[in-house]
């Protein structure tokens, strides 16, 4: 008889190690043929996987249905300064403020992102886009069929979550202030 608690761990081990090597954001239907099992038994290797990584220097992050291996935002501070020594610049304002809006409001439309902020913000999705913290996830069912926006697993990345729904409540009454705070405090650097 197999001892399914060895089994669970080496297939957490295997999911690791898959996404150790690919370095990018897989399916999880992807991950289970990697790793040869269903797709319950491989979301299972990702929650073991997950809590394997804790206290280490590293997490799994999830976002849409895909998994990637990253550096813990503990440790972010060692990494940055072994990859990029130099001085990284900051996200304006407005950047921020697009980006706290659609990671809160996701999938969201260009339109309601403007009438939220109060002004055109095509060259600020447009930059957010370039740094690959914003993306294009989809189409409206209304009129026009507008573009949908939501964040991208650089966008986990940088803000130190592993998925979406770990962002901060916002507190009642208060804006998407968080994201500029923590730009401030040297968390969000633009590349």
């Amino acid at each position: 008889m197999v001892d399914e608690p060895v089994v669970g761990q080496q297939l957490a081990q295997a999911l690791l190690a898959v996404l150790f090597v690919r370095a990018e954001p897989i399916s999880l239907t992807e991950l289970a043929g990697a790793i040869d099992s269903t797709m319950e038994q491989a979301a299972t290797a990702a929650s073991l996987a997950a809590l394997l990584l804790e206290g280490t220097g590293l997490m799994l992050q999830d976002h849409l249905g895909e998994l990637q291996l990253v550096s813990h935002p503990q440790v972010a501070w060692a990494v940055q300064r072994a990859l990029r020594p130099e001085v990284a610049s900051r996200l304006s304002r407005p950047a921020l403020e697009t980006l706290a809006i659609v990671a809160y409001r996701q999938p969201i439309a260009r339109s309601a992102i403007e009438a939220i902020r109060g002004v055109n913000c095509d060259a600020v999705l447009d930059r957010l886009m370039r740094h690959d913290l914003v993306a294009e996830i989809g189409r409206s069912d209304g009129p026009g069929r507008a573009h949908l926006f939501g964040t991208t697993m650089r966008f986990l990345q940088v803000a130190g979550i592993a998925r979406i729904e770990d962002l901060p409540p916002l507190p009642s009454g208060e804006d998407e202030g968080w994201l500029t705070r923590a730009a401030e405090a040297g968390r969000l650097d633009d590349d």
